[in-house]
């Protein structure tokens, strides 16, 4: 989905409500805006990504509990003080 948008005097623009909807953004979502390219922004909700997030941490972390073995290495730590 694509339209044409003009940026007013200050600097706003209104995203669609046909690509709000394909997009599912509500009023109150709170967006986070990122350039990716010369002219090019990148629009995402906190959830999405947050989601994104935890894929790239998936990758890496092999099925491991990573919260797990962080609280085991508090505790190590804290019984050696």
């Amino acid at each position: 989905m694509s339209a044409r948008v003009r940026i007013n005097h200050q600097g706003r623009i209104v995203i669609p409500a046909e690509c709000r909807a394909a997009a599912g953004l509500k009023p109150g979502d709170d967006l986070l805006i990122e350039a990716v390219g010369e002219g090019e922004l990148r629009l995402r909700t906190r959830r999405q990504a947050l989601k994104e997030a935890q894929a790239i941490v998936a990758r890496y972390s092999s099925g491991r509990d990573l919260v797990a073995e962080l609280i085991a290495e508090r505790r190590e730590e804290a019984a050696r003080e």
